[in-house]
């Protein structure tokens, strides 16, 4: 079947440029006319393999979020006008962002012929950020090595999105995303594929489901709760958990992808995710999980525990190679994490001798650690965990993980609960006490100048030694990072201030949201002093806290006395 294509005028829009996640904005921002098709378009005349989109393969799919369908039709006929080969689209538009990363790998590594192999993927997501007619959509590119697109492809976008005064669109019918088979039309195909079923393939080849499950055989009290929060995660989670692991249907809750998310905000996070923490709490159970929007970060609680983040990632590291088949195998290479992420993971690497990195916020920076081979765990304090397996970071990989590393602790040490594993971790590296806090929708002038202000302090003469209650600032900068593996340099990443006791304040402004500003404050204190490891955190940091924001005028400057979430 021929098709033909017609050349679409249009102009630019301003603000088409990709943050740390894609290009994220309200819903009705993309449905002006042309806006979408633009931004499609600029995407395929950045791809940077050589040819562009001409016989390039494609990986499609999303969170499920309002406005999904719509835009997967867009990108099937902007993507056929333009010469690319063929789309591979998840079954309902749905393919959670780590299953989209090892689609891209999984079909380059088994491609026969050079015209199959995947060039990268298109994902529609705003990851954790509400969904709704009245809420946000995104879009992001991720490259052939199925991670995010470094800042030279996102710079490139941005470019043509300046620039652009016409897209093109092939006149093809509709398609049904519902049914999974292929359509062809002449030379150009839309492969509709199982969504779930090659994640749970690999999920499979890294742990030890056999041990998992004898776990939970011998432990009919530890009772679980998994979240998908009406996001892209509740049939993988349905599938592993239910299925795979033959755990009871009310293992699982809220698991169906809704277009608003069932009008909750899919962040998993204490604030957000307050349906799991009541249950857990309320019911005693012995481990909960949760996971957002399109499936990329986690969260680890239990009726008497919450594992921070920070923690997560370095008890992981820590247990890999002993608990974790895929890491038995492999090794770990190195560990990385994230500027604003507690240095609970530098402790596990040095005591193990392992490389360690300090990159910016944002997985491409782990990408190209992991593909040079020298990092194989990594995480961010915003519950983002993963490992080299794919190229982002991954929720149910990091819940996998923890049921793994529970299933082995309890072979030799019966009853084990999470709070036991938190509380051997802290005996063994001590505790670094973190929390976070985000002022979310802030006004963009206040949080620029609050940021201004805190460059112009950290530049001062009289800044380092100057004393801040008990704190005695040691040192300060705002943080940039030259990648080890491609010699690129990213500025302006971040205020840190460390203070002679090693604690930390860091505060930067995100990119992950779609209006306003996001002011993240993040507070740091170690202890190496076992009376202190079961304190609350909040209690031990409120010192730090104070000093935090009289350095800042956050309150000041940005009109905000209360954070939106502590975590």
């Amino acid at each position: 079947m021929s098709f033909n294509i017609h050349t679409v005028p249009t102009s630019a829009f301003d603000g088409q440029k990709p943050g740390t996640s894609g290009l994220r904005k309200r819903v009705k921002v993309f449905q002006q006319p042309h806006y979408t098709e633009n931004f499609i378009q600029a995407i395929l005349d950045a791809i940077p393999e050589s040819g562009g989109a001409k016989g390039a393969t494609l990986v499609v799919g999303g969170d499920g979020r309002f406005y999904s369908e719509e835009v997967l039709n867009a990108i099937v006929k902007i993507s056929a006008a333009n010469g690319v080969s063929k789309l591979i689209i998840g079954h309902k538009g749905i393919l959670s962002t780590p299953a989209a990363s090892n689609l891209i790998r999984k079909r380059k590594a088994t491609a026969v012929t050079l015209t199959t192999v995947p060039t990268g993927g298109i994902l529609l997501t705003a990851s954790h950020n509400p969904g709704g007619p009245d809420a946000d959509f995104g879009i992001k590119y991720n490259v052939a090595n199925g991670g995010p697109a470094p800042e030279s492809v996102t710079d490139k976008i941005y470019e043509v999105s300046k620039t652009i005064t016409a897209y093109k669109k092939a006149e093809l019918p509709e398609i049904d995303f519902s049914h999974i088979k292929i359509h062809t039309f002449g030379h150009f195909i839309v492969e509709v594929v199982d969504s779930v079923n090659d994640y749970v393939m690999l999920m499979k080849e890294i742990f030890d489901f056999n041990q998992i499950k004898v776990f939970f055989d011998k432990r009919p009290d530890f009772k679980i709760l998994f979240d998908g929060m009406n996001g892209v995660t509740g049939p993988y989670g349905h599938r592993l958990f239910v299925q795979e692991l033959d755990l009871p249907i009310s293992s699982v809750m809220r698991y169906v992808p809704l277009h608003d998310f069932g009008g909750a905000h899919p962040d998993p996070n204490l604030t957000y995710a307050h349906d799991l923490v009541a249950r857990v709490k309320s019911e005693k159970l012995a481990f909960g999980a949760a996971s957002d929007g399109d499936g990329d970060r986690n969260m680890i609680i239990s009726h008497d525990a919450f594992v921070t983040p920070s923690d997560s990632v370095a008890i992981i590291a820590a247990h890999a190679e002993h608990a974790i088949p895929y890491f038995r195998k492999h090794g770990v290479k190195g560990l990385a994490r994230s500027m604003p992420t507690s240095q609970a993971l530098d402790l596990v690497a040095k005591k193990k001798g392992l490389e360690y990195f300090e990159v910016p916020t944002g997985w491409k920076f782990f990408g190209n650690l992991m593909d040079a081979s020298r990092c194989s765990i990594c995480g961010e304090e915003s519950f983002g965990t993963g490992s080299d397996h794919i190229r982002e970071k991954d929720g149910l990989w990091a819940i996998l993980a923890w049921l793994n590393i529970l299933a082995h602790v309890n072979e030799s040490q019966p009853g084990a609960s999470v709070h036991d594993i938190l509380q051997a971790h802290y005996k063994v590296y001590g505790r670094n006490f973190f929390s976070r806090y985000d002022y979310e929708e802030v006004d963009s002038d206040g949080a620029n100048k609050m940021v201004e202000h805190l460059r112009s302090l950290i530049a001062s003469s009289g800044f380092v030694g100057k004393k801040y209650g008990e704190f005695t600032v040691a040192t300060a900068d705002d943080f940039s990072y030259k990648d080890p593996i491609d010699g690129s340099v990213s500025t302006k990443q971040g205020i840190r201030i460390i203070f002679a006791d090693g604690s930390r304040i860091v505060i930067r402004l995100s990119g992950t949201g779609s209006h306003g500003a996001t002011v993240r404050l993040y507070v740091e204190k170690y202890s190496s002093d076992p009376s202190e490891y079961t304190a609350d955190t909040q209690k031990a940091l409120k010192p730090l806290i104070n000093q935090a924001l009289l350095i800042s005028r956050l309150t000041e400057l940005t009109g905000r006395e209360e954070p939106t979430v502590i975590t």
